[in-house]
């Protein structure tokens, strides 16, 4: 049977290219790898990138590599080694080998020797303003280098000298000879190793030249017999320059390079340098600011690796650029905890109730169940006394028809409780209100009535003597732009509401001993996670839940 089932696993150009390719007798495995630079945390960008690697490597039998293009020391730390790994275990993938380029600096310089060898490679001594004036554009030709016509002996001798660390950063580049005058401006002479005196954090200073990408990139593909190379659109241009230099350096293997569309997701920011420059710049807190689209930030926020797998198999893999809403990734994750989530009830913004005839000093407790669905995740007790919170807007003084929560004269249900009636209310000095004046139905304990009469509204409470308190973190869009990055300055659309800090909130006295990989559904409020930095009790909202109020409501406005 074909290790692709269609009843199971979505299919896509790249699994059809590889399935062919293994029913052809091309390749009789396959071979993958994911090859993040260590100058930042990794994003939801990537972590398509992750699921579409390590997955076909699994579904396919085959291996997947993790491998660090560490070529540019002076923008790379091993804190971001450290979270990339943490990254990927968290999201259940296993690497067949762990590799960095720098393992393969000596054999990169050897293969370039071949190069100038064999004519392909020259020393050149044009500064960088100099080589974009003789590159030409996408209408013009370049013009080559007066260097280009050093002889293979003096290419050689310079290299050598580049390689002992005799001149100074930009001082000479090693570019490729092929064609100043290619419609391809990729092709046109690339960059093959600059000089660098930067210390690097696993090689020390034993090099001041370093690989550029293109010429790292595809020579370690085919080191470690990559059958296919899966990378972003904005490489195919570049796929030209990846088999040239396969095919001139002459390696065993040659592995294909194949392109997909990037992740681009509304309201966002994926660039590393972006991200980089809102943590750097103080905008967020951390890499892994809930707010920022980071594995770690979506993994702070309590986002699971199950749902953001779902997210990527729903947008999928094409060959073209499009921006997927966020409410897509929402929706993984709705979905998810829905499922999973532990039900408890919050109040965020609390009114005090007051139930008059309920008996002074009586507490009673009640059965509520964690998961309405499912039986099996049990069930526990809550207390309930006189006085109790319910949600500052589950009151209106004067509220329209369609409205099925208290106001004076109407009756709801508290969950898993009693029917309620507002009879009075009270305000402060500035008339606004802080206590409901209440009667409860002593009959109609459990939440329905023996009567058989019907309330439409069912809202949360906490006891007041029970409950406990509480920060909770409510998170919005980080940006107010749909594309942010393709404006002038992208850090001029930060939503100046994308976290609101909400103290004094009133929480079921079980939620003291919350863990950060457990999931809590608030009731009617939203997907909840314990902050995993925070020492205080915080919470973290995930998603809310869909409100129906709030979207008539804000149809009538």
């Amino acid at each position: 049977m074909s290790a692709e089932d269609e009843n199971t696993t979505p299919t896509n150009f790249i699994r059809n290219i590889i399935q062919d390719d293994l029913d052809s007798g091309k390749h009789s495995s396959v071979q993958t790898r994911f090859p993040p630079e260590p100058n930042g945390y990794l994003h939801i960008g990537h972590a398509k990138s992750i699921c579409l690697n390590f997955g076909i490597a699994q579904d396919f039998k085959g291996k997947c590599n993790l491998r660090f293009d560490d070529t540019n020391p002076e923008k790379e730390d091993n804190e971001y080694v450290n979270a990339i790994i943490s990254d990927i275990e968290w999201l259940d993938f296993q690497w067949n080998n762990l590799h960095y380029s720098s393992d393969y600096f000596q054999q990169l310089y050897d293969f370039a020797v071949e190069l100038i060898k064999q004519g392909k490679a020259y020393v050149d001594s044009l500064s960088a303003e100099e080589i974009r004036e003789y590159r030409g554009t996408l209408k013009e030709p370049g013009k080559n280098s007066p260097d280009r016509q050093h002889s293979i002996d003096e290419n050689l001798d310079l290299f050598s000298r580049m390689r002992s660390g005799e001149f100074r950063d930009g001082e000479y580049l090693l570019r490729a000879k092929i064609d100043m005058s290619s419609p391809n401006i990729n092709m046109r002479d690339p960059a093959l190793y600059r000089i660098k005196h930067a210390h690097h954090q696993r090689t020390g200073d034993e090099w001041p030249i370093y690989p550029m990408y293109d010429y790292t990139h595809c020579i370690s593909d085919a080191l470690e017999n990559i059958t296919h190379s899966l990378c972003t659109l904005e490489f195919e241009d570049h796929r030209p320059l990846y088999d040239w230099v396969l095919d001139e350096v002459k390696t065993a293997s040659h592995p294909q390079q194949i392109e997909f569309a990037r992740l681009q997701l509304k309201y966002t920011i994926t660039s590393k340098r972006k991200l980089n420059q809102l943590v750097s710049d103080g905008h967020v807190d951390g890499w892994d600011d809930p707010r920022l689209p980071t594995i770690s930030g979506l993994r702070r926020r309590g986002y699971t690796p199950s749902a953001i797998k779902d997210f990527c198999d729903r947008i999928g893999v094409t060959k073209k650029d499009s921006f997927i809403e966020v409410a897509v990734l929402e929706n993984s994750i709705r979905e998810d905890l829905n499922e999973h989530a532990i039900r408890v009830m919050g109040v965020l913004n609390p009114l005090k109730v007051t139930i008059e005839n309920y008996p002074d000093g009586q507490n009673e407790e009640l059965i509520a169940q964690n998961h309405p669905q499912k039986p099996e995740m049990g069930t526990r007790n809550i207390s309930f006394s006189k006085v109790i919170y319910i949600e500052r807007n589950d009151f209106l003084e004067d509220a329209p028809k369609k409205f099925f929560r208290l106001s004076v004269g109407r009756e709801v249900r508290l969950r898993y409780a009693y029917y309620i009636t507002c009879t009075d209310f009270i305000k402060d000095e500035n008339g606004e209100v802080i206590e409901l004046i209440c009667q409860y139905d002593p009959a109609t304990k459990g939440g329905s009535s023996p009567d058989g009469r019907k309330v439409k509204g069912t809202i949360h409470w906490v006891s007041a003597e029970y409950a406990i308190d509480a920060k909770i973190n409510l998170y919005d869009r980080l940006f107010t732009h749909p594309n942010p990055a393709a404006t002038d300055d992208f850090t001029e659309h930060l939503n100046p509401d994308s976290l609101q800090v909400l103290d004094n909130c009133k929480l079921e006295p079980a939620l003291a001993d919350a863990t950060t990989d457990v999931h809590y559904q608030f009731e009617r409020t939203g997907y909840f996670v314990r902050d995993a930095r925070s020492e205080d009790l915080t919470f973290n909202r995930t998603v809310s839940l869909r409100d129906a109020w709030a979207k008539i409501d804000k149809q009538n406005q």
